[in-house]
């Protein structure tokens, strides 16, 4: 008899305590806020200090084996010279040139681009350049369509 008293003594004994455990692990959950939160402004994107007039020409109904060109233009709107660094094109048929020279603030100049119209039909074409005053480069288009006579 004294057994079992020892082991109901027990077995409550454990029940109770676990019981007040398990009550203070538990966390009250807070109802969600319900204030929204504001972006903050984006700051305002830095002036480029280089400006071309278009970066994209477009011509239809090219003859076949003309010489024409594509002019791009543009102006350095910046406070230091702008040394145009490399002129690159998306394939061999597309040629450019650049300015050799630096480019003082204020200034114009341009980038010359001509395409291979002895190869007929449509064509578009991209010119890479990379300058001193731009980590990222500047990416010129020339779309057209060459006829066959």
């Amino acid at each position: 008899m004294k057994k079992i008293i020892l082991i109901a003594t027990v077995l409550i004994s454990t029940s109770v305590v676990f019981g007040q455990a398990q009550k203070t692990n538990t966390v009250k959950k807070k109802a969600p806020s319900k204030a929204i939160a504001k972006e903050a402004p984006k700051p305002a994107e830095p002036a480029k200090p280089i400006s071309f007039d278009q970066t994209l020409i477009e011509r239809s109904n090219i003859a076949k084996g003309t010489n024409d060109r594509f002019t791009f233009t543009f102006k350095n709107t910046g406070k230091t010279p702008i040394l145009i660094q490399d002129v690159i094109t998306s394939c061999g048929c597309t040629t450019a040139s650049k300015p050799d020279q630096p480019i003082a603030p204020g200034e114009k100049s341009e980038i010359s681009v001509k395409y291979d119209t002895f190869r007929i039909g449509a064509f578009e074409k991209t010119i890479t350049v990379k300058t001193n005053v731009q980590p990222e480069p500047i990416v010129l288009t020339i779309k057209g369509n060459v006829l066959e006579e």
